[in-house]
């Protein structure tokens, strides 16, 4: 008897996988997207990463204002650069769209939802901007989407940042955004722990997608 082929509206599997490099996640991403089938279970993959510039397929190089000791790696999702490091949430969305029914742009709005909505939960107004995806709290952007799509499945996802070194962000224009300016969660007030906030944001994507496939 063959294996079962899962349900396009089944729970995805969420991993937290801690704090890793790059460059390792990056390419365990393309390996899983390269080697899954119809029987593969979608992932939602939790992780942090030391200090990192990725620039999107398309990105400027005038987007990088003042280079400094952080590296730059240019990556095959879409949008322009942003900055990673430890203290900021970073979940990994590996989802077969074909089998979900579900749109990119669609796809894009559930996980601005799934921010909003936790900001939410801590009293937090945000909103998205059909024109420039992310999240932002009075015009500071506190999360970044970037999103590639490969034999109709996905990689990369979202970015939120919880309480980290805001800094290196002065050193670009974020998501390509001259004067763009950035918040986080701690600095309005959030005191709840990465860990926390991770799995809280986790869940509520995964409900949403789940939802959203049914």
């Amino acid at each position: 008897m063959g294996a079962l082929v899962k349900s396009y509206s089944s729970p995805l599997l969420i991993k937290n996988i801690g704090l890793q490099d790059y460059l390792t996640v990056w390419q365990a991403m393309q390996d899983f997207t390269q080697t899954r089938d119809e029987n593969t279970a979608d992932e939602l993959w939790i992780v942090e990463h030391p200090a990192v510039y990725t620039q999107g397929r398309n990105g400027k190089a005038e987007h990088i204002l003042k280079p400094n000791n952080i590296p730059i790696v240019k990556v095959d999702r879409g949008g322009q650069v942003t900055y990673h490091a430890p203290g900021q949430i970073i979940i990994y969305t590996l989802i077969d769209l074909k089998r979900r029914k579900l749109g990119v742009r669609r796809l894009v709005t559930l996980l601005e939802d799934a921010i909003i909505s936790l900001l939410k939960d801590y009293h937090i107004e945000a909103q998205n901007d059909p024109k420039a995806p992310g999240v932002y709290v009075a015009n500071n952007k506190i999360a970044a989407l970037g999103l590639r799509v490969s034999r109709g499945c996905t990689t990369h996802g979202l970015s939120l940042n919880v309480d980290m070194d805001l800094s290196p962000f002065n050193d670009i224009n974020p998501c390509g955004y001259q004067g763009l300016q950035i918040t986080q969660c701690k600095d309005l007030g959030i005191t709840e722990k990465l860990p926390h906030l991770s799995s809280q944001l986790a869940t509520k994507l995964n409900n949403l997608i789940i939802k959203e496939s049914v």
